[in-house]
């Protein structure tokens, strides 16, 4: 009998601070910093994106999202066997204790299971869905938690108007069990480091300073180029090693960092923008937390439904790029 890994519950968390482009734009006047509410939607779509209190960490917004999931799917914390969490922000410096063993601990599972967290910036969660596949399909798991858990505002630098007004916090969740039904129907990753330079937080630690910036970096146009190309493709290589065609996909879940970037992958893909979930207006770009926060979302909502076909694909810093094609 063939195994197979599916989604049986999804879960979602943003925090309670929301904070639109007006307030936003009337806080960077003060420090002398133009923009609008204009500006901010023309060139990226985004109207409005949430903030973690000072007081909540990436592992704190991860732990809401997976007890969600998991009452989703109908489970107790510790029928899960693995957990794998993706993020930028993770609460340690050096990232240990990985922010996946922190949410262990917070949502009481004591079973031993297998923590780890996984670092491709945007395109984190679909990598964390893959590997999560291939653990299921080997049979080393029954259970896999996924999440993609972000406090982007900890790194933004609020007097570059071209960075900060993009980004925001939240965290979203998955659970994938062991299926005799097909679910994951195929999954593709890339990368390419010789274009690192152009999404990044360049700083590093030398004797416990930092050294250049903690401020994330990016060269827009660039990433704007290279990100509508590359989605394409990857979606391509996901429908051929599924064997479908593009006008099979019941849904688009693209990671929301832009919607022209969004909206330009949809028409190369040849889908109508109807079957795209955009939520980048209220959420801003959420990097790993992106892809499923709005899968939740579109789940909750009842667009997504049992026996959809769904596209979920994403680009980060790195470079980073894949793409996972699901039968919900």
């Amino acid at each position: 009998m063939t195994t197979y890994s599916k989604i049986v519950g999804t879960g979602s968390y943003l925090p309670t601070k929301r904070v639109t482009n007006h307030e936003l734009a009337a806080q960077l006047a003060e420090q002398g910093i133009e923009t609008s509410d204009e500006w901010i939607v023309t060139r990226s779509g985004i109207s409005a994106r949430h903030y973690a209190e000072p007081t909540q960490f990436s592992s704190d917004l991860a732990l809401t999202a997976a007890q969600r999931a998991l009452e989703a799917a109908n489970m107790q914390p510790n029928d899960i066997d693995l957990i794998i969490l993706a993020t930028s922000t993770p609460d340690h410096l050096g990232g240990f204790p990985s922010t996946a063993c922190v949410v262990q601990r917070k949502l009481g599972i004591t079973n031993g299971a297998p923590a780890m967290d996984v670092q491709a910036v945007c395109s984190g969660f679909v990598y964390a869905m893959s590997v999560a596949d291939s653990f299921i399909k080997s049979g080393a798991h029954k259970n896999v938690l996924v999440i993609g858990a972000e406090v982007f505002s900890r790194i933004l630098d609020f007097k570059d108007r071209t960075t900060c007004v993009l980004f925001g916090d939240g965290a979203g969740a998955v659970i994938m069990s062991a299926s005799e039904e097909p679910g994951v129907l195929a999954t593709k990753l890339h990368a390419d480091g010789s274009h690192g330079h152009i999404l990044c937080v360049p700083g590093s630690i030398d004797n416990g300073a930092i050294t250049g910036t903690a401020y994330l970096y990016m060269d827009g146009p660039a990433v704007f180029k290279l990100a509508v190309s590359l989605l394409d493709k990857v979606a391509r290589e996901a429908l051929e090693a599924a064997g479908l065609q593009s006008t099979e996909v019941d849904w688009l879940v693209p990671h929301q960092a832009n919607i022209r970037i969004m909206q330009g992958t949809a028409k190369k893909m040849g889908l109508p923008l109807e079957k795209m979930v955009v939520t980048v207006a209220e959420h801003g770009n959420t990097s790993a937390a992106s892809i499923p926060l709005a899968l939740d979302q579109a789940v909750r909502d009842g667009r997504i439904r049992p026996g959809h076909t769904v596209m979920m694909e994403g680009v980060g810093g790195g470079f980073t790029w894949g793409a996972v094609l699901v039968r919900m």
